[in-house]
C-alpha cells in the first residue's frame, strides 16, 4: 500500500512530543524533505529545487504546522496537516522568515525551538534568516529525537523499502540483456536506470558502479564511455525509490571466467556479510557487525578504506547507524542496514551489498541474497 495510514503519523508526532518534553523543548524545527515528510506525508520531488525554504513545527501538542510557500498548500491540504501557513514565494525581502518567527512565537512558551543538529543532519535556511530567527527564538538541537525516531522503522516502512528491493532484483536479473562484451559502461547505466523504472521504482535518484581489469578503482565515480572486455569485473549499485523509500544494494558480475583471486575475493565478501547477518540482532551494535566483517576482510586482503561497512537505509539512501569502530549504537527491532563489506584485489576493489531488517530474533534479508558464486556475464 502507497503511503500511511493517519495513525503512523500520530505515533511518530506523540513519540515526539514526549521526548520533547523530556528534554525541555518547547517544539522542533524541521527544514529538510525527509523530515518534513516524515511527520507529514508531504512527498513531492519539488525540493530539488533550492529557490524555496519549506519549515515544519511540532509543537508541545497537536498536530505539526506547517509554514510553507503557497505552492505547496495544495499538496500539503491532502496530507493529514490541518494548519498550513504560506506566503508567495519567492520573496526577496522576507521570504517566510518573519512567518516562520511569528508561529514559534505563537507555539513555543519559553522559545526553546529544537532543530536537528548531529551527524547527518543539516539545515535548509538561507544563513542570512537563520541569523533572524536566532535572534527571535532560541535554537538547540534536537538531543536527536528525529534520529532516534527515524532509526527505528515501522511494518510498513519495511515493506515499502522491501519493495524497492525486489524492484532492484527484477532489473539486476536483467543486467545479462544489456551488459555484455564490448557495450559501454555509461550505456549499460543508462539502461539499468530503464530497466528499475521497467520493475517498478518511482524514480532512480542513486547509481553507482564500476568495470575494470578484475575489480574497479571506486564506487562512486560516474559512468565512463568505456567498452567492457574480457576479465572485467562489472557492479552496478542502486538506491532506487518506491514510495518514498530506498533500497541501497549492489550486485557483481564477471565478464567471462573470473580469475581465482576474484573468485576468492567475491567468496570472502560473501563470508564476510554472512558474519554480519549472523550477529545483527537486537542488543547487538553497529561496531560489532563491522568487526564481524572486518575480522574477515583483513585475513587474506585489506578494506576498501570506503570509512564504513555499512549503514542505515530509508526515506534517505543512507541514514544511522553506520557500521564503524566507534558507533556502538545498539541494534533494535525495526532497523534496516545495508552490509557493505570491500576488498582490495591487488590495485582495484570489489565490493558486496545486503540490504537487512533486524527483527525480534534477529536479521532478515529484504534484498534477495546473492548468489555463492560469481555471476558471469
Amino acid at each position: 500500500m502507497r503511503g500511511f495510514n493517519i495513525d503512523q503519523f500520530e505515533k511518530r508526532t506523540l513519540k515526539a512530543q514526549q521526548l520533547m518534553q523530556h528534554h525541555g523543548l518547547d517544539a522542533l524545527l524541521l527544514t529538510t524533505e525527509t523530515n518534513v515528510r516524515y511527520f507529514t506525508g508531504f512527498l513531492t520531488r519539488f525540493w530539488e529545487s533550492p529557490t524555496r525554504p519549506w519549515y515544519l513545527i511540532i509543537p508541545p501538542k497537536g498536530k505539526p504546522i506547517a509554514v510553507i510557500p503557497s505552492i505547496g498548500e495544495a499538496l500539503m491540504s491532502k496530507t493529514w496537516i490541518d494548519d498550513i501557513r504560506t506566503w508567495p514565494s519567492p520573496d526577496l525581502n522576507d521570504d517566510g522568515i518573519s512567518l516562520l518567527s511569528d508561529t514559534l512565537n505563537e507555539v513555543a512558551k519559553n522559545k526553546n525551538v529544537g532543530i536537528p543538529s548531529g551527524t547527518e543532519t543539516y539545515v535548509r535556511i538561507p544563513q542570512n534568516d537563520l541569523k533572524k530567527l536566532s535572534q527571535n527564538v532560541n535554537l538547540t538541537p534536537d538531543f536527536d529525537i528525529v534520529q532516534k525516531l527515524r532509526m527505528t522503522k515501522s511494518k510498513e516502512e519495511i515493506y515499502k523499502i522491501e519493495k524497492a528491493c525486489e524492484i532492484a532484483e527484477q532489473a539486476f536479473r536483467r543486467v545479462p540483456e544489456i551488459a555484455f562484451k564490448n557495450e559501454h559502461l555509461d550505456e549499460i547505466f543508462r539502461k539499468f536506470q530503464i530497466l528499475c523504472l521497467e520493475a517498478g521504482a518511482d524514480w532512480v535518484p542513486y547509481l553507482a558502479g564500476g568495470a575494470d581489469t578484475e575489480g574497479y578503482d571506486d564506487v562512486i565515480s560516474p559512468a565512463k564511455e568505456i567498452p567492457l572486455k574480457t576479465g572485467d569485473i562489472l557492479m552496478l549499485d542502486t538506491g532506487l525509490v518506491w514510495d518514498g523509500y530506498f533500497c541501497d544494494y549492489d550486485r557483481n558480475w564477471s565478464v567471462g571466467t573470473p580469475s581465482k583471486i576474484v573468485s576468492g575475493a567475491y567468496s570472502q565478501l560473501l563470508e564476510a556479510s554472512d558474519a554480519a547477518f549472523e550477529v545483527a540482532k537486537p542488543g547487538a551494535t553497529a561496531s560489532g557487525l563491522f568487526h564481524a566483517m572486518n575480522s574477515i576482510l583483513t585475513q587474506n586482503s585489506s578494506g576498501t578504506d570506503a570509512g564504513r561497512l555499512g549503514h542505515g537505509v530509508g526515506m534517505s539512501l543512507t541514514e544511522w547507524p553506520s557500521l564503524i569502530p566507534d558507533d556502538h549504537t545498539v541494534l533494535e527491532q525495526g532497523m534496516v542496514l545495508s552490509l557493505e563489506p570491500g576488498v582490495t584485489v591487488r590495485d582495484k576493489i570489489i565490493v558486496h551489498e545486503e540490504n537487512i531488517e533486524i527483527t525480534e530474533t534477529g536479521a532478515r534479508y529484504l534484498s534477495p541474497k546473492a548468489d555463492k558464486d560469481l555471476s558471469i556475464i
